[in-house]
């Protein structure tokens, strides 16, 4: 940090276990992939490279190089695992990601029908030489997963291996977790979390105000996703209180007494 604050709340370290920040690079050239990470490597703890962008992205193993020399993990959308298992090219996906140094890998069923029995058993057999992601929830809006099952797959996919279990949310933040208009599914993320450790799941929020909530509900260190790059730093903000969004969120008004009367003339002047 350039300079110091006190009593801010205190963020993990890298490499982090909790309050991850997954990161969605939706088509980055190696020179934004430079810029990006000389400003924001120390608050990215995963990149992954958006549905089937890897396949389509230009000097692809020079960007991977630029994430690998600054110590962030990359994977591979999960719609491009789909679309491996969909023309049943599994293999060729694992022998895909062994040939670029990739050890991080997304299992979904998002967009394509996968039973829960065939995901399951990807997850056990790819767990065992690789990092495993697995993303729960569909793409599709209309598609409403009862919370009670969310529980039981998260729950599933964890024994069977996953490391972490991401909430689906999209890059829009519409679906999912999320109702069309981008407002959180409460009651839903309550059943899971009232079940789930927080630390085993990474929320997908792309959107500000979502970001905003979770950070309310859970503290600093939730596991959040599908970051846009752009936004890193002002996440990083919001989790530590210094955007205006957080800032009282973080701050401790106990002992303050000036900062509470000013506060309390500001609230009176308001109301007038």
């Amino acid at each position: 940090m350039p300079f110091r604050l006190e009593n801010l709340p205190k963020r993990t370290e890298k490499p982090r276990n909790e309050g991850l920040t997954l990161v969605l690079d939706k088509g980055y050239s190696v020179r934004q992939a430079e810029d990006f990470v000389e400003v924001a490597s120390n608050y990215t703890d995963v990149i992954k490279l958006g549905w089937g962008t890897s396949y389509v992205t230009q000097n692809l193993e020079a960007k991977l190089d630029v994430y690998k020399d600054a110590g962030i993990p990359v994977y591979l959308g999960g719609t491009l695992f789909e679309a491996y298992v969909l023309r049943d090219q599994l293999d060729a996906y694992v022998k895909l990601i062994q040939k670029y140094g990739i050890d991080t890998l997304e299992v979904s069923n998002g967009t394509i029908w996968l039973s829960d029995d065939r995901k399951l058993d990807i997850i056990r057999e790819l767990s065992q030489d690789f990092k495993v992601l697995s993303e729960v929830g569909s793409k599709n809006p209309n598609d409403i997963i009862p919370p009670y099952k969310w529980v039981k797959i998260i729950e599933n996919e964890l024994k069977a291996g996953a490391q972490k279990v991401i909430c689906e949310a999209r890059e829009s933040g519409t679906v999912g977790v999320f109702r069309p208009n981008g407002e959180v599914r409460s009651g839903l993320i309550e059943e899971i979390t009232d079940q789930i450790p927080i630390s085993n799941l990474i929320f997908e929020a792309p959107q500000k105000e979502q970001q905003v909530w979770f950070i309310r509900k859970f503290g600093s260190n939730v596991n959040l996703g599908n970051i846009q790059p752009s936004e890193v730093i002002s996440l990083e903000t919001l989790r530590i209180g210094l955007r205006g969004d957080t800032l009282l969120d973080f701050y401790s008004l106990e002992d303050d007494q000036e900062f509470n009367q000013v506060m309390k003339d500001n609230s009176i002047s308001n109301e007038e």
